[in-house]
C-alpha cells in the first residue's frame, strides 16, 4: 500500500514541535530512570499527548528509543577527509566523528545495551575501511582484514571512547588522538 503524502503547512511546526517534546520527554525519563523500564505511557503523560500520537509518529516503544538515539547523533559528519582519498585521513575522520558522537550524550549511549538497541554507526563501514587500508598499503605486514575491521570497530565504539573519556576529564579530540595512536598498532609505519 502508498503512502499519500500530505502537505501540512503551518501545521507542520506543530508537529515537529510535538516530536520535540517526546523526544525530549523520552531522552530526560531515559536519564532518570533505573533499568530499561521507560513506557510510552510514562512518555505521553509527561509530554501531554496521547500513546496513540507516540505510536503513530514512533510505531512502536522501540521505534521511540531508537528515535531518541538517532535524535542524539550530531546532525551531518564532515567529510572533508574522505575528498583526500588517503585511507589514514579517513580513519582519523571516522575516530573523531564517533568521538563527537558518543560525548553529545555519553549518559544516553551508556542506556544503549539495557535498551536493546544497536550502537554501532557502521559495522560494514569498519570492513569498507580496512579493505582502503589494506588497497593503500597502509596495514601492517601480517594484519589480516579481519583483525583490522576488528580494531576500526573497537576504536569507533562507544565503550572504547567511554573509558578513555572519563565524563569529560579528557577532551575529545584528547581522546581522538589517543584513539589514533592505538590504531597505528595495525597501521604501517608512516
Amino acid at each position: 500500500m502508498e503512502r499519500r503524502s500530505y502537505r501540512l503547512g503551518r501545521r507542520q511546526v506543530a508537529v515537529d514541535r510535538t516530536r520535540a517534546a517526546i523526544l525530549s520527554t523520552a531522552r530526560e525519563l531515559l536519564a532518570t530512570r533505573n533499568g530499561p523500564s521507560i513506557s510510552v505511557g510514562a512518555v505521553a503523560r509527561r509530554a501531554g499527548v496521547s500513546r496513540l500520537t507516540i505510536y503513530n509518529r514512533f510505531g512502536s516503544r522501540a521505534g521511540l528509543l531508537q528515535a531518541v538515539l538517532d535524535n542524539a547523533r550530531p546532525s551531518s559528519p564532515s567529510r572533508t577527509a574522505d575528498a583526500t582519498g588517503d585511507p589514514r585521513a579517513r580513519l582519523r575522520q571516522r575516530i573523531a566523528e564517533s568521538c563527537g558522537r558518543w560525548a553529545s550524550d555519553p549518559a544516553l549511549f551508556r542506556r544503549v545495551p539495557e535498551l536493546g538497541l544497536a550502537e554501532s554507526e557502521a559495522p560494514d563501514g569498519d570492513r569498507a575501511l580496512a579493505e582502503q587500508l589494506a588497497a593503500a598499503d597502509q596495514l601492517r605486514p601480517g594484519c589480516s582484514l579481519k583483525e583490522a575491521e576488528d580494531v576500526i570497530g573497537a576504536l569507533t565504539s562507544f565503550a572504547t571512547f567511554d573509558r578513555l573519556y572519563k565524563d569529560g576529564r579528557r577532551s575529545t579530540t584528547a581522546v581522538a588522538e589517543i584513539l589514533m595512536r592505538l590504531a597505528s598498532a595495525i597501521l604501517v609505519s608512516a
